[in-house]
């Protein structure tokens, strides 16, 4: 994984440039802020700006509508009550969001291509790699769940200054755990490598290592970078992930030919290669969120009560992200069990499947940025909310047809793109029809997940992704230990997301849930 660009595009810098400084209007003052501004001297902020101080308190974001008089506005959803209208502003904001969500896994699957046309072994060795990078950054995905559902209520109030306040303790937040990761992977990286893969697998682990080792130098950019690109898509801008996937995804995949196939560097070129991407796409996120008008620089230590606030949303959103994490880590591991071949053919169907599973990613994301404002805001309307997950589900669904059968077509008739060797292409074929099934269910689950984050019923959302995760890892357990192989785990994998569509949409059809008596967590 790695950090997505969201960048404003550069047609809007001139507006950015003649925006007028304004007074504060005191009937938008929220009683949080108005709380927040008298503890001021209880929260130390540390703040490296490269705009005027004037800019980053006073001036209006930037978002790509204009109001009367040149001020720009939010992205908002039709009011005409149509299905089709409503369809075509979901698909106006996440379809430039998908830029944000398949930039990464791009990446892993450029570097399985490269890496995989040198080495069996090294391809091999990129899963237990990619498991200690890409999915334990998944640990992470609550600072972007936090940020985005935090930036979205508070615009909802139309409290900027609140905005801002949650920004910089979120990146400071980023920033620590990021620091803690690189010292965890430096000191006991190899020793969960040789955990995760058995001591018996010496030439994957060393190899590993180094892909690890060069990755983890990125780690404090990385999530820096993640939550100010969670910022700007609270703001419901989405138009600079497509900036992210053009930029991000050619610097990594230049450097990997040039450095794997040109000058021989193999595993640790395209450990470099995305290192140096994912650096430059946190660079980009920041300048970014600065030319909203805030300040992607201001990082704020949280104080008890902001730390709280967080605690109470994100602790259940860590839950479930790492239950879902371990599961998927768990296919890995069994799947590696089964020898150098059996865990290649697996690294490159994972690899397509979190690239085809992404794109429904934007969706979920919709969710979170719209639904805060009708659920929470002035205008809270619970059939729209209804009609906007009507309409979600509706595109996940044509978009998880779509998906399951590019996905499926890639390694069943191009199977040389990914690797050469037979015994690798006959096990990705074995594993097509749970492929495909997988693939069909992900962006409807999403749509459930998003809907489920912006109303903050995430303690119910953690209880059934641990509960499904346990069973499924149960179920993965017995096929791999009555010899299904490769197959057996990817039916697990499918077992695993039909149980959770079913468990999600249980909750939400309720007569007495969140999309009809309202959303379970109440502000403020």
């Amino acid at each position: 994984m790695s950090i997505q660009v969201s960048a404003i595009s550069s047609r809007y810098l001139g507006s950015y440039c003649s925006v007028p400084k304004k007074e504060i209007n005191p009937k938008f003052w929220s009683s949080t802020s108005l709380r927040n501004l008298g503890r001021g001297k209880d929260r130390p902020v540390i703040t490296i700006s490269c705009l005027p101080s004037s800019v980053a308190s006073d001036s209006t974001p930037i978002y790509p509508h204009k109001r009367e008089g040149g001020e720009e506005e939010p992205l908002q959803l039709s009011e005409s009550g149509n299905l089709w209208d409503q369809i075509n502003d979901i698909v106006k904001f996440s379809g430039p969001a998908v830029g944000l969500w398949i930039c990464g896994p791009l990446m892993g699957l450029i570097d399985t291509a490269v890496v995989g046309q040198g080495s069996s072994l090294e391809l091999a060795a990129l899963g237990p790699g990619t498991v200690l990078c890409d999915y334990t950054g998944y640990m992470f995905m609550f600072l972007s769940i936090a940020t985005s559902n935090l930036v979205a209520t508070s615009l909802a109030r139309q409290d900027k200054n609140e905005a801002q306040h949650q920004i910089s303790i979120l990146l400071f937040l980023g920033l620590a755990c990021g620091i803690l990761m690189l010292l965890f992977t430096k000191f006991y990286g190899r020793l969960a490598l040789n955990a995760f893969t058995g001591p018996q697998n010496t030439d994957i682990i060393d190899a590993a290592n180094t892909y690890v080792q060069i990755r983890a130098l990125v780690w404090p950019v990385w999530l820096v970078g993640w939550v100010a690109q969670s910022a700007c898509l609270g703001m419901k801008d989405s138009l600079g992930p497509v900036k992210a996937l053009a930029v991000a995804a050619a610097i990594n995949g230049i450097g990997d030919i040039v450095l794997c196939r040109f000058l021989g560097f193999g595993i640790s070129g395209a450990a470099w290669a995305t290192t140096v991407s994912q650096v430059v796409a946190a660079y980009m996120s920041i300048e970014a969120l600065n030319r909203k008008g805030y300040n992607g620089f201001s990082f704020s230590v949280p104080s008890p009560n902001d730390f709280i606030q967080i605690v109470h949303l994100a602790a259940p959103a860590f839950i479930a992200i790492m239950s879902k994490t371990a599961f998927y880590a768990m296919l890995v591991f069994f799947a590696t069990s089964m020898g150098a071949k059996t865990v290649a053919a697996h690294q490159v169907m994972i690899q397509l499947y979190c690239i085809c599973a992404v794109w429904g990613e934007p969706l979920s994301q919709t969710a979170q940025s719209f639904m805060p404002e009708l659920l929470y805001g002035p205008k809270r309307n619970l059939e729209k909310v209804r009609n906007l997950l009507k309409s979600l589900i509706l595109i996940g669904t044509l978009s998880g047809l779509v998906l399951g059968s590019v996905g499926t077509s890639l390694p069943w008739i191009f199977p040389r793109i990914f690797s050469p060797d037979p015994q690798v292409t006959n096990e990705m074929h074995k594993v097509l029809i749970p492929f495909f099934i997988a693939l069909c269910a992900a962006p409807p689950i999403n749509c459930l997940e998003g809907t489920l984050m912006a109303g903050r019923d995430l303690k119910f959302l953690g209880i059934s992704m641990v509960g499904i995760a346990c069973l499924g890892t149960l179920l993965l357990k017995t096929l791999s230990g009555n010899g299904y192989g490769l197959p057996g785990c990817w039916l697990a994998l499918v077992a695993f997301q039909l149980s959770l569509f079913v468990v999600l949409l249980r909750r939400l059809t309720l007569p007495t849930g969140m999309l009809y008596s309202g959303a379970p967590y109440q502000l403020e």
